[in-house]
Parts: structure tokens; C-alpha cells; sequence
């Protein structure tokens, strides 16, 4: 029996720190860099060649100003800001590439409905159907007040928010222009066949949207949608919508835990439990030998800053850190921050030391360290425990982090038979799915195509 081939995301930011804050100041880091075109094309060369799944490019809308209440250390170490706009960048990678995916995060509660939805159809048609959206509804409370709320919307209330958000677009997306309602015929002077293009109407509690959807259909007509809520509230929506979901795994037996539970909310929706696809953020360090890679592990060590790295934890849970001490136990705070971030203080043993040596790397995601082999190995297990479909991969420095996996670890990989050795044709749902380039029918989208009379 095949093995089953990991999936392979590049975790990144259009900014300097992004999860390991600190390494912005290593030697051969080049994040400084992330305003030029070039920094990005080369990168997206690069995933490339390493036949990458997808580039996925977190966002925010704010600033983190919980830790110590203000932006000095953000400022300092760059923790997400500044922060330009993902979207941006796709045109020139899409260019530059012909199989990369590109995962891209936008705040849908600061964005309308009817204009992101011509983005992503603009972006869809350039890229020929390589682009995914990473659902948010926020979390930040400076950016409720940036955008002109007193604070962050209720957690579950942006749930109810989203929900018909997506609402919205599938209508835009998936039933304003039929499939052959383009007809490009000059003889004729027909472009576009007026009776097969219509529009929606939609009338909600959130929203109200009358119109034509702006573009004809896209390669995929809905972009793949990645989320990474896992509340129940999440789950709930993720079960809907979803078709790949982010978590952050800290062991293998709450990992798998997480892992059911999101198949069991695609269950509940009436579709396949591998209808969603499950990414777990991680670190990897790897050496053509072991020692080599302790080496890098302790060089990356001296230049991380645990700090800042809990100056980002505090913005996702709402709490400021800084006002403990050392040993002093935290106490968990219910708010409308990250629901899983959160939770993980709720068994009271946590301290700011506790936090400091967890962020030791600059964030807390899971550290692989090792030879080529070791780190096949782990990646390995950890598909086969915890039943993940692949990795977010931090870039530690970069694009060394990503150069180092692309030369040593996948070529490893593919000897064992666990990665592709060349891309499928299609689109980036063709090519993480197997399946055709629009939405199945089992899932909610769908529903809402155009069905002629």
C-alpha cells in the first residue's frame, strides 16, 4: 500500500518577524527584505523546487498592544509590524511559477463582501486558479478601534458574522454567471449571454447585496478555504466551509484529539471526514548531520528573543504578561481573543518564566532538530499518529530554514515514498484534492450554483 504523501505548506508573512521573533537580527536573514518584489519571487521559485503545496501567508489587522499595554516591544523586534497586505503579492509569485499555491488571509469583518470577492476572482484568473483564502474574523482589539468599533465583536457573534459572509460569496462566486455564460464570440458581438448572467440578492441580518458578481468564473470559482478555528464555534464553521484547517499542535496524543475532532465537524455537516485537509504549524532545524543540526539549533538560540515571543502570546490571549512575575501563576482570563491560545492557560501551572522558556526559539511551535533521517522520521509519525495531512513550515532565517528542508529533508522523504516527486496538473484544489477544480457537491457551496432550468 502507498504511502501517504505530506502535504507542504511555507509558512509566512509579509512582514519581518512572523513566528520566531528575534531572528530578524541573524547574519544571513534577508526578512528586512520583504518589501521588494524580489524577496517574494525568489521565494516562490524556490517552494518551487522544493514542489511545495502552497505558500501560506498569515495577516493581521492591528497592532499588538497588550504586552506592557503599548507597541514598544512590537516596534523593537518587528512582531508583525510593519505588516503590508498579502494579496498584493500573488501576481508577481503567480508569474514567476506555474504549480505553487498561495494561501492568503484576509479579515473578513473589515472587507465587504461584494469587492473581496472580485479580488479573489482577479487573483484566481492570474494565478490560473491557484489561490486559497484563509478565512479571520479577528481577534485584536486595536483593530476593532482602527476600523472604528469600541472593541473586538463578540467571538461567537463573528462566527454568526461569517457565516453569512461566506453566504454572500458563494452566491457571487457560484451562482451570479453560469458556466458557459461567457461566449467570446467577435462574429456575433457577444462577449458575455445576458441570460446566463444573474443577479444575486441577498438580505441578511449582516448584510444586504443586490448585484452582478463582477468577474466571469475564475479556474476554481471559489478559492480553496483554509480556517484555523478550533472553538466549538470554529468547528462548527469549519465543518461548513472549510476544506483545509490550520492547528498548532504541542504533543501527538492532543494533536490527534484536535485532528478527529475537525473530521467529525465535516461529518456533521454531511460530508467526507477527509473532505478537510489538517495542517499542524512547525519548526524543522535540520543538519546534514545531528550534530550539525544542534549546532544551528544553539547559533539560532543566541539570536531569538523569548520576549517577544510572548509579547506576540499576549496579544493572542488578550493577557499582558509582563505584569507578573517570574513564578508568579497566571490566571486564565475568558475573552474574545484566539479561544485556543487561551485555553492553554486554563490549567493554572503556567508563569511568565514557564512562557519564556517555551517561547526560547522566539515562538512556541514544535521544534524538529536533527539529521535528514531523524526529522523524516518525526514528520512521519507524526502523520501517522495523530492522522494530519501535513505542515505549516515556519521559516526560522530566511529562506535558509526553507533552502535546508528543500536540499536535505525532501529528498529524503521522497526515497521513503512520503512526497510527490513531481506537481499534478490543475488547479490547487485539483492538486490537494484529486478531485475536479470547483467545489464538491457535498459541500454547502455548491448549493449554490447556478442550476438551469
Amino acid at each position: 500500500m502507498p504511502k501517504k504523501k505530506i502535504l507542504l505548506n511555507a509558512f509566512n508573512m509579509n512582514c519581518i518577524g512572523h513566528i520566531n521573533h528575534g531572528l530578524w537580527t541573524h547574519p544571513r536573514d534577508t526578512s528586512t527584505q520583504y518589501k521588494t518584489i524580489a524577496y517574494w519571487t525568489e521565494l516562490a521559485q524556490l517552494l518551487e523546487r522544493g514542489l511545495f503545496d502552497g505558500l501560506f501567508i498569515a495577516d493581521i489587522v492591528g497592532v499588538y498592544d497588550v504586552y506592557q499595554g503599548s507597541v514598544d516591544v512590537p516596534l523593537k523586534e518587528s512582531i508583525q509590524l510593519p505588516v503590508n497586505d498579502p494579496l498584493l503579492l500573488v501576481s508577481a509569485m503567480a508569474a514567476v511559477t506555474k504549480h505553487l499555491g498561495f494561501g492568503l488571509t484576509a479579515n473578513l469583518t473589515y472587507e465587504p463582501p461584494y469587492l473581496f470577492a472580485r479580488r479573489m476572482s482577479t487573483l484566481d484568473h492570474l494565478s490560473r486558479g491557484r489561490v486559497g483564502w484563509n478565512i479571520v474574523t479577528g481577534y485584536l482589539d486595536s483593530a476593532a478601534k482602527a476600523m472604528g468599533l469600541t472593541e473586538q465583536v463578540e467571538h461567537d457573534r463573528r462566527y454568526d458574522q461569517a457565516d453569512e459572509y461566506l453566504e454572500v460569496l458563494y452566491k457571487l462566486w457560484e451562482g451570479s454567471w453560469e458556466d458557459d455564460a461567457v461566449l467570446n464570440d467577435p462574429k456575433q458581438r457577444i462577449y458575455a449571454q445576458p441570460g446566463k448572467v444573474h443577479k444575486i440578492e441577498h438580505h441578511g441580518e449582516f448584510y444586504q447585496v443586490e448585484g452582478y458578481h463582477l468577474c466571469e468564473p475564475s479556474p476554481q470559482r471559489t478559492p480553496v478555504l483554509f480556517q484555523a478555528g478550533s472553538s466549538e464555534r470554529g468547528l462548527l464553521f469549519a465543518g461548513r466551509h472549510a476544506e483545509c484547517v490550520f492547528i498548532s499542535g504541542q504533543n501527538k496524543a492532543a494533536t490527534k484529539v484536535q485532528v478527529d475532532k475537525v473530521r467529525a465537524s465535516a461529518v456533521e455537516a454531511g460530508r467526507k471526514p477527509d473532505d478537510i485537509k489538517v495542517f499542524m504549524g512547525l519548526n524543522v532545524i535540520v543538519g546534514a548531520t545531528e550534530a550539525l543540526a544542534w549546532a544551528k539549533h544553539a547559533e539560532y538560540l543566541s539570536y531569538a528573543s523569548a520576549e517577544a515571543g510572548v509579547a506576540h502570546f499576549s496579544a493572542s490571549t488578550a493577557i499582558d504578561f509582563s505584569q507578573y512575575e517570574l513564578d508568579e501563576p497566571i490566571q486564565y482570563v475568558k475573552s474574545n481573543a484566539i479561544q485556543s491560545a487561551t485555553k492553554t492557560l486554563q490549567n493554572n501551572d503556567w508563569t511568565r518564566r514557564k512562557l519564556l522558556e517555551q517561547h526560547a526559539l522566539g515562538g512556541r511551535y514544535i521544534t524538529l532538530v536533527g539529521s535528514p533521517a531523524q526529522v523524516a522520521d518525526e514528520l512521519e509519525s507524526w502523520i501517522a499518529e495523530t492522522g494530519l495531512d501535513g505542515f505549516n513550515l515556519t521559516r526560522i532565517v530566511t529562506p535558509e530554514s526553507y533552502v535546508d528542508f528543500i536540499e536535505l529533508v525532501i529528498p529524503e522523504l521522497q526515497r521513503r515514498g512520503s512526497y510527490k516527486t513531481a506537481y499534478e496538473t490543475g488547479t490547487l484544489r485539483e492538486k490537494v484534492f484529486h478531485r475536479d477544480a470547483y467545489l464538491p457537491k457535498q459541500h454547502t457551496g455548491s448549493t449554490y450554483r447556478h442550476q438551469p432550468l
